[in-house]
């Protein structure tokens, strides 16, 4: 008997859903609403608390959303067909004939052309590894106290100075000549005699009196098996160390 009378009611709620009342006993959408919710509640009452909580909500949700309207609808659904135009792409704007090149390239040629952007980005990657192993090897020269101290205290502007200087001794003169710079600071000094072992020439300071005071000379020679200098600077190298 309860199962028949809830199937009635149910089937009352449908009949009745989003459709306003009559005749002269219009009545307000709220109250329709309220009569629907009481009627919910009192068919809860009668069936199992979860299956009920459940239809009263999906029931509930249904009746208090509004029709939607075409333009709502059209909302939904957007982009096209139902939503605004979309841009033209600029495959469309542009002519036809400005694309047939790239579109109809022949597959031999473009296996080319591939493997040659493949070759030339690998012979650049070697290029710059060869490049960081030479300077590697050539910091790997500098004295372990004296890579300490370049790193405890790195002052790239005084390394340029020494560097631009060896560097010009090593390219623009003969083996036989020599490079002499008075640096009287005992830190500067040490950091002198390590660039020189970074460019692999010798190095070697001697003691003397000038007015009376002590002074410092350290003069620089090639070896000969110094070669060329590195394209990577120490100052260079140190700085990507530390990135």
């Amino acid at each position: 008997m309860a199962s028949a009378d809830l199937l009635r009611k149910e089937e009352e709620f449908y009949s009745s859903l989003f459709d306003s009342a009559k005749g002269d006993g219009v009545k307000s959408r709220s109250q329709v609403i309220e009569r629907k919710i009481e009627s919910l509640e009192d068919m809860a009452t009668k069936v199992s608390n979860r299956r009920s909580r459940r239809w009263l909500n999906d029931r509930l949700l249904i009746e208090l959303v509004p029709r939607l309207h075409v333009e709502e609808i059209k909302g939904l659904f957007a982009p096209p067909p139902w939503g605004e135009e979309l841009p033209l792409s600029a495959f469309c704007r542009t002519s036809v004939s400005d694309w047939e090149a790239f579109r109809s390239i022949d597959m031999d040629a473009e296996a080319r052309l591939m493997q040659h952007m493949k070759r030339s980005s690998e012979k650049q990657r070697t290029h710059v590894d060869e490049d960081e192993l030479i300077a590697l090897n050539a910091w790997r020269r500098i004295g372990r106290q004296t890579r300490e101290a370049i790193k405890k205290k790195f002052l790239p502007d005084l390394l340029q100075i020494y560097e631009e200087q060896v560097r010009a001794f090593i390219e623009g003169t003969g083996d036989s000549d020599v490079l002499v710079l008075n640096v009287q600071d005992p830190f500067q000094r040490l950091l002198l005699h390590g660039v020189c072992e970074f460019y692999n020439v010798t190095s070697m300071t001697t003691s003397s009196v000038r007015d009376g005071k002590p002074w410092k000379s350290t003069t620089i020679k090639k070896r000969h098996v110094t070669g060329l200098p590195p394209r990577i600077t120490l100052v260079s190298f140190l700085r990507m160390r530390k990135n």
